[in-house]
């Protein structure tokens, strides 16, 4: 209030001074003498007097932005535009002449102003019909000049000190009413200027209602000579609008009001009429222009943009992989032939040798061993005589590569040096020089599958010693070995914390690289369990014993970069195909050193292995949009761990789902990763007899987590034979086990051991050490419950404890759960694998064009996010009108609870949904910072368009006075304000929750930020990312109100607490909003991750 107060009193001042300065011209003809009213002077007098005020700006330009600088950026500009008279001074003449040369005696003083001004401010900031009694205006006198719109002069011949801020001059002479351009307040006899934009003419008296028309007031009671005068008052616009210049006509100075004419629009408070848009239509005394045309035009141009952006992504995306499959087909189709003749030339060549025996034998008869030798050499030769005319017919004609190739398989076929380059050349890369090594996609498509032709052809020639060659193939130079991971555990237990329930115990044994071990069971035996605790993944419990990995004590974690863990659940990305899911897993996963034929070569053949040909271009699929069948996705679930090519691969339930023979062919693929030296272990259930016997080992558990056999798979059945247990006829061995252990199926009569004492047999047999309290439950007494899953003493000594005992473990529990986790996700192990995946920058890469064809698919959602967001605009800007009042504040704070939430409702799926995934890739060793950069780097797509799409109707059907740069300026940082905000929702909650908190949060701070603020409640109100957000627009929207606005500007901006200057402020506190939430968002992230 002091503030505006004080701007008054410097307006009021500015104009008083005249009077002081005109003092010194009293005799001149207009002052009063000789002269008086000699029109001749007047316009030179008038030019003197406003000379000398605009002059007076120097002098008050350090206290205005010392005072009001919240509301004036520019001081000189806010005077022009308020009081630069100088084209239109016709109002001062005419107010000289009708004052007869006393106007200054008739200006208000600062004492005049400033008691004013008090009683405005002390109304509220509103205007105000009663002033308090003072030195020309009481009980005791009350002349007419004391009367809204007339004022009185001091007398003529008489002096008045204008800058006198402390007493009253008596002015009670001479009343008469206000001039034009003039307000003459109510209470107070004396004239004050009209600023521009204001119309003051003098007022006419409405007999039908009593009022002085354009004005609010009545004529006195008993005055009948009494007239209308002047305008009575300048405050605010709801207060005075009369004195505004009226929408639909523009006032070029303060005593004129013209009509806006066809094709140009005035607002409220104008002094020139503007031009209409072309495509808006202007009638004559319009307001506004209307220009939601240009905002459907807007829309309709940004739409077209996105949907060419789109087909134009796609088109490259599907050339591109048309180009590739074609080169791809191209290459198997080359190999598969190459393959095929080179079979037929060997058979050839088998067939001609046996004719070669069979003729040598008959010789052999007749000839002696000395020439029967010499006899065969030349026979080896006649065996081949396609290749001796060739050779000779070679000057003739030049044979293609195939047939050299095939010559040179004939005359020595276990030589690999006609496998030229193509169909894959082992020496290839060691022929070829750096930097020119397969460059072309063709290229690399035919070194790719000819190795795998190659490696079909070796698992067919080897098939008649082991089951898929193992012996052969084991020991052929071609398979590259990796490096090895034994793992080794002994007495493991692990006993869950809170409970001092065990969930598995003394568990000894060994998994070896090269073979392939099964986890069998009955349901809570703890399979999936162990695995855990292989992989290092058992968080919330305590463990013991030992696991060695290649005979040391280190992490598990020191290996993660060679070891895949297939969870149980096929968390593959739905949106991608199945190519792009193995691809995205081997360029993030694979040696980033490893040259890209062989990363070709690798993902080629998982998805020959594990029979993905068909469904490799097509959509994984998610549960409300069909895809690839289940059994396809659980393959691709393994896949992602087979083409990193791990040494050590843990698979949980990978064959759950499955019929026999997917099962088979998974299982012929992980055999094959055995013979590369990979260390597999497996949980399965039910296995059919077929597959039971392509493990090498089993691990067999009983309930809670007690080992009952591992071995040999090819011995169990005698193990067991030895303690009684026969596998009855027509009875899948692993089935019969397990119904024992379940309890289902009891032992034949001639074993005297029940199932609770296999354990107990097993670490006999094996001559482990029995804790005590296994020795006991081995006992005569079979009450107590088998499997040692309590500890101590039994059920019937303890203690029943009450609820609030019961209620205090459970959240022990659940803290030492949350600590375990977070001290989980930040503990750090040296890196043991001797592989260096690619980089943070690189992995970025990948995931941004993983995400960029994610979103691509996913252009119907983005597009319904948009019409949602098109649709808020339209609403909220057709029934949320600018109110001049408060320069639109009430359409900007639905503006910013619609964007708010929208938005940050749209922004939860970019972590809600991903969670799994997420965690997935992040204990594979993904980068997290990568993961979380590229999802900000598209979601900043949605923060640039968005405000466009919002914008294009809330801004054209709403037309405020601020530039639609401004708004969309705020409109972008309050989207990345609140997008990360969101992020930070969607990793710390549950979606549910995560909606719940974004629909409310812009709803509550949006109140806070609108209530009136003092103390605590402003502090809690600056907090506020909507009370940034809302300055932003008010601010950008009050600046283009100036003139005769001036003091509705600043009382509205005071009121609020805002200042013109803080724009910048704002936009940049609301960037740096969302950078921090960004930060907690990934702190978060990392943090509270399940790995």
């Amino acid at each position: 209030m002091r503030t505006l107060f004080f701007l008054a009193i410097i307006i009021s001042s500015s104009v008083s001074v005249r009077g002081q300065d005109d003092d010194d011209y009293g005799g001149s003809p207009v002052g009063g003498g000789g002269g008086r009213g000699n029109p001749d002077v007047v316009p030179l007098f008038t030019e003197l007097i406003y000379s000398r005020m605009s002059n007076l700006t120097d002098s008050f330009t350090g206290e205005i932005s010392q005072h009001l600088s919240f509301c004036v950026k520019d001081v000189q500009k806010d005077w022009n535009g308020a009081f630069n008279f100088s084209s239109k001074l016709d109002f001062l003449a005419n107010c000289i002449k009708k004052t007869n040369g006393d106007l200054m005696q008739r200006l208000c003083t600062a004492a005049d102003i400033k008691f004013y001004f008090k009683s405005f401010y002390e109304n509220g900031g509103k205007g105000t019909n009663y002033l308090k009694p003072n030195k020309n205006c009481n009980l005791t006198s009350w002349v007419s000049g004391c009367e809204p719109g007339w004022a009185c002069s001091v007398g003529p011949n008489k002096k008045v000190d204008l800058r006198g801020a402390k007493d009253m001059p008596a002015r009670t002479l001479d009343c008469s009413p206000c001039c034009e351009g003039f307000f003459c307040p109510h209470g107070l006899t004396c004239m004050i200027p009209c600023p521009l934009g204001a119309y003051c003419p003098l007022a006419k008296l409405n007999k039908t209602t009593g009022i002085c028309d354009p004005y609010r007031y009545q004529l006195p009671p008993g005055k009948p000579n009494h007239t209308c005068g002047g305008a009575d008052s300048w405050a605010d616009v709801g207060s005075s609008s009369d004195l505004f210049c009226a929408a639909g006509s523009y006032c070029p100075s303060t005593t004129q009001k013209i009509p806006c004419s066809s094709g140009h629009y005035c607002r409220m408070g104008s002094t020139s009429e503007k031009r209409c848009f072309k495509l808006s239509s202007c009638d004559p005394n319009s307001a506004n222009q209307n220009i939601t045309a240009y905002g459907f035009l807007l829309f309709i141009a940004l739409g077209l943009l996105l949907l060419i952006i789109y087909n134009l992504s796609d088109q490259v995306l599907t050339t591109r992989e048309r180009r590739e499959a074609k080169s791809r087909e191209a290459a198997a189709r080359s190999a598969r032939e190459t393959a095929q003749a080179r079979e037929r030339w060997k058979s050839a060549k088998d067939i001609a040798k046996k004719h070669a025996i069979g003729l040598q034998t008959q010789l052999s008869r007749t000839f002696s061993r000395k020439q029967s030798t010499r006899k065969a050499e030349p026979l080896k030769v006649l065996g081949q005589p396609s290749s001796s005319a060739t050779s000779t017919g070679k000057k003739k004609k030049e044979p293609s590569n195939l047939t050299k190739m095939m010559r040179s398989l004939e005359d020595n076929p276990d030589s690999d040096e006609g496998f030229n380059f193509e169909i894959g050349d082992k020496n290839l890369k060691k022929n070829m020089p750096k930097g020119k090594q397969m460059h072309t996609r063709s290229q690399i498509f035919k070194y790719a599958y000819g190795q795998i032709e190659k490696e079909k052809a070796m698992q067919q020639e080897n098939k008649n010693l082991t089951f898929s060659g193992v012996i052969s193939m084991a020991t052929d130079t071609e398979i590259r070995s990796r490096p090895v991971i034994e793992v080794a555990f002994k007495d493991l237990t692990l006993t869950l914390k809170g409970k001092k329930k065990h969930l598995m115990r003394c568990v000894t044994g060994k998994i070896m690289p090269g073979r392939v071990s099964a986890v069998m069971g009955p349901s809570g035996a703890g399979k999936t369990t162990f695995l855990n605790a292989l992989a290092g993944k058992a968080t919330g419990c305590y463990m013991s014993g030992l696991i060695l990995i290649n005979g040391k004590i280190e992490s598990i974690y020191s290996y993660k970069k060679i070891i895949g863990f297939v969870p149980q659940d096929d968390i593959v990305h739905g949106n991608l195909t199945v190519e792009e899911n193995l691809w995205f897993s081997a360029k993030c996963r694979l040696s980033a050193d490893m040259p890209k034929a062989d990363k070709v070569l690798v993902v080629e053949r998982v998805i020959e292995s594990l029979g993905l040909q068909a469904v490799r271009d097509s959509l994984v699929g998610t549960v409300e949009k069909r895809g690839i069948s289940g059994g396809q996705r659980k393959r691709v679930n393994v896949g992602l761990e087979m083409v990193m090519e791990p040494s050590l691969l843990i698979l949980d339930e990978p064959t759950s789902g499955l019929d026999s023979s997917s099962s088979q062919l998974l299982l012929r693929a992980l055999r094959r990763e055995a013979l590369e030296g990979v260390n597999i272990c497996m949980v399965v259930h039910q296995p059919s007899y077929a597959l039971f016997k392509m493990f090498d080992d089993l691990i067999l558990l009983a309930k809670g987590g007690l080992t009952v056999y591992h071995g040999s798979v090819k011995k169990v059945e005698e193990y067991f034979a030895g303690l009684g247990i026969h596998v009855p006829e027509r009875v899948n061995p692993p089935d019969h086990f397990i119904d024992i252990l379940e309890g289902i199926v009891k032992p034949s009569t001639s074993s005297s051991v029940s199932y609770k004492q296999l354990p107990i047999r097993w670490m006999m047999h094996n001559g482990y050490e029995i804790p005590p309290d296994m020795q006991r439950s081995a006992g005569i007494d079979t009450s107590v419950r088998g499997g040692g899953s309590v500890t101590g003493t039994n059920s019937d000594g303890t203690e029943e404890q009450s609820f609030a005992g019961e209620l205090w473990e459970d959240v022990k529990c659940a803290v030492e759960l949350k600590k375990d986790n977070i001290e989980h996700n930040f503990s750090k192990s040296k890196d043991l694998s001797e592989r260096r995946t690619p980089g943070v920058f690189r992995q970025y890469r990948y995931f941004l064009g993983r995400l960029g064809k994610q979103r691509l698919r996913e252009a119907r959602i983005q597009g319904v996010d948009f019409l949602i967001l098109f649709l808020a605009g339209a609403c909220l800007g057709t029934l949320a009108k600018v109110s001049d009042e408060t320069f639109g504040a009430l359409g900007y704070t639905y503006t910013v609870i619609a964007v708010s939430l929208l938005c940050k409702i749209a922004a939860l799926r970019s972590f809600s949904l991903d969670k799994l995934h997420y965690w997935r890739e992040s204990a594979s060793g993904m980068s997290s910072l990568a993961y979380f950069l590229a999802k900000d780097t598209i979601d900043h797509f949605n923060t640039l368009i968005k405000p466009v799409v919002y914008l294009s109707m809330f801004y054209f059907y709403n037309n405020p006075r601020s530039s639609i740069a401004d708004n969309y300026i705020v409109l972008v940082a309050l989207v990345y304000c609140v997008t990360g905000i969101a992020y930070a929702f969607a990793i710390v909650f549950h979606p549910g929750s995560a909606q719940l908190w974004s629909v409310l949060l812009p709803v509550v701070l949006t109140l806070i930020a609108t209530q009136q603020r003092t103390g605590i409640l402003k502090i809690i109100a600056n907090l506020c990312y909507t009370k940034w957000a809302l300055e932003a627009f008010v601010i950008s929207n009050a600046e283009r109100y100036s003139g005769v606005w001036l003091v509705t500007r600043c009382g509205s901006l005071m009121k609020s607490g805002y200042d013109l200057h803080e724009w910048n402020l704002c936009i940049f506190i609301l960037i740096v909003y969302g950078l921090v939430f960004r930060a907690i968002a990934f702190f978060c992230m990392v943090t509270f991750q399940k790995k």
